[in-house]
């Protein structure tokens, strides 16, 4: 629940670089995870999947409500 928290309060922009620097590190870690190097946490896999989810339904939620208000 804190990860959340932390995500709410940043700003939109910081946010979408916060997505985008998840998603190289995923790609990273999926490509060495694929190479069949060793990786010292492949669960983290998940984790920033889940990350990156909650990043861009929090962005969602912010523009959905511009857009009602």
């Amino acid at each position: 629940m804190r990860e959340v928290k932390e995500l709410r309060e940043l700003s939109d922009e910081e946010l979408a670089k916060k997505v985008d620097e998840y998603k190289a590190e995923l790609r990273r870690l999926i490509t060495e995870i694929n190479t069949g190097g060793s990786v010292q946490n492949p669960a983290r896999a998940k984790l920033l999947r889940k990350s990156i989810a909650r990043a861009l339904t929090i962005l969602n939620e912010r523009r959905l409500r511009k857009n009602v208000s």
